[in-house]
């Protein structure tokens, strides 16, 4: 009998510490969050080639282009983004933190998501473009913003180019933000030692073993935005970006290159147009770097990508400059149809002597110099509520170093299932059938210079048809 009590008082004993147990488990890790958000932008589809009777997913594009010139024909792509938005434990607090996740996947042979794994050549590509975290509203008057992470800290987009220009600040680093004024500190980094310019590596020998050590890029931004009138706004952009010395006595003395340095200044004015219907804009944008701030090529516009050859003498960019020129129009001219166009100008120089090829601190040849030049349009017809038109026009040049011109002009055309029922170019998702027919200047076929030229060989005209669909949620 007396066992059987013991028995019954231990296990009492026991229910109740181990009740008390998971209710305190239960209050430490109550969740401090009210909302949790999950977003996605994707596109993915099939297409059918005139030449081979096949699927090949190449751009028609001009090569270093990217998108610029449409991307109609763009491959497979896909991001989720999540958001999980914390609560003040204080009442009456107005801050808010958020962190933001996103994850990017992209098959890098250019196969169908379908057609490609991890574990194949070439195959799907995982990426984090972002992990950060944000509070708003710090401060007794809630005017100041603060982050800190990896984030696409980034503004004005042509979308039909897929093009971020003015003031892509994408990397890792913190942020603040009072009112109307931002300012970035960003840290740059590449283990990339197939890079010829500028070089962001070198040798560590100081433990007594080769190893690659990183060389940091710090790029420090500010923009300030300043009202001009209602519905218009001028934005100033200034950079200042450094990349240090490393130490001599702990280096290979070949490739102990000194420190080099190097700015951006540029203005945007955004214009919002009343004669015509909500949401119409003309958004231009002017944006001079110089030094290791020349960069943006190849449908990016992140000055840190330092383009062109160093003044070997100097050992330095010193002399390097670029020019870019944006302007980007959205014209809503009745319920019925919307104009959207775009001009893109660029044009950069190492700091080298050369106009055409230069050598590099690796001692390979690179352009020094290249222009580009851009124009293109879609139209869209809303033929009804869930049905749109979409039309393209697009024209690009190119020359590189003294090289002769090369020229492309596309025409894309696509009946689109828009199912949001809203006649907007926002609206999303899409269903698209698509053709595009490109025509090449003698000199682009002849030097195959197109990812679609590369694989059919020296046509003067590129096809395209397909269907795709798009979506966004954010």
């Amino acid at each position: 009998m007396m066992t059987r009590l013991l028995a019954f008082c231990l296990s009492f004993v026991t229910f109740q510490l181990l009740g008390t147990l998971c209710q305190a488990q239960i209050a430490y890790q109550r969740p401090t969050y009210k909302n949790f958000y999950i977003g996605s932008y994707g596109r993915i589809g099939a297409d059918w080639s005139f030449v081979n009777e096949g699927s090949i997913g190449r751009r028609l594009n001009l090569n270093n282009m990217g998108s610029i010139g449409g991307r109609m024909e763009e491959q497979d792509y896909l991001e989720l983004a999540t958001g999980i938005d914390f609560s003040p434990l204080v009442k009456g607090d107005s801050m808010n933190v958020t962190v933001n996740t996103r994850f990017a996947l992209w098959s890098n042979s250019l196969s169908l998501f379908g057609n490609s794994t991890t574990s194949s050549q070439g195959g799907l590509t995982f990426a984090i473009p972002e992990l950060y975290v944000e509070a708003t509203g710090v401060g007794k008057k809630d005017q100041v913003n603060l982050w800190i992470g990896s984030r696409l800290y980034r503004g004005a987009d042509i979308h039909i180019a897929d093009h971020f220009y003015f003031n892509d600040h994408s990397g890792q680093g913190f942020g603040v933000e009072v009112k109307s004024t931002r300012f970035a500190a960003l840290f740059v980094a590449s283990t990339d030692t197939s890079s010829t310019v500028p070089p962001y590596f070198y040798l560590n020998i100081k433990t007594g073993t080769l190893a690659l050590a990183l060389r940091q890029r710090t790029v420090l931004v500010v923009e300030q935005d300043l009202p001009l009138s209602q519905g218009s706004r001028l934005t100033l952009l200034g950079e200042y970006h450094r990349m240090g010395n490393p130490d001599a006595t702990d280096t290979i003395p070949d490739l102990a290159y000194p420190g080099d340095r190097g700015y951006v200044l540029g203005a945007r004015v955004n214009k919002s147009l009343p004669k015509f219907l909500a949401g119409s804009f003309n958004d231009f944008a002017i944006r001079y770097g110089r030094g290791i701030a020349n960069g943006g090529d190849g449908g990016v516009s992140r000055t840190w990508l330092t383009f062109g050859a160093p003044d070997l003498a100097s050992q330095s960019f010193r002399d390097a400059y670029s020019w870019s020129l944006v302007n980007h129009v959205l014209l809503n001219l009745s319920e019925r149809f919307s104009l959207n166009g775009y001009l893109i100008y660029n044009q950069s120089k190492g700091a080298a002597d050369s106009d055409d090829r230069a050598e590099t601190f690796f001692e390979k040849e690179v352009f020094n110099r290249k222009e580009d030049f851009t124009i293109g349009s879609r139209g869209t017809w809303y033929i009804s509520d869930n049905f749109h038109l979409l039309s393209e026009l697009h024209y690009s040049q190119r020359r590189d170093g003294e090289q002769p011109l090369y020229a492309m002009g596309k025409f894309s055309i696509a009946p689109t299932l828009s199912t949001s029922g809203e006649r907007s170019v926002w609206a999303r998702p899409h269903l698209r059938f698509v053709f595009s027919l490109a025509r090449y200047n003698e000199n682009a076929s002849e030097s195959l210079y197109s990812p679609y030229l590369q694989f059919v060989g020296p046509e003067r005209w590129g096809y395209y048809m397909g269907v795709k669909a798009e979506w966004w949620i954010f």
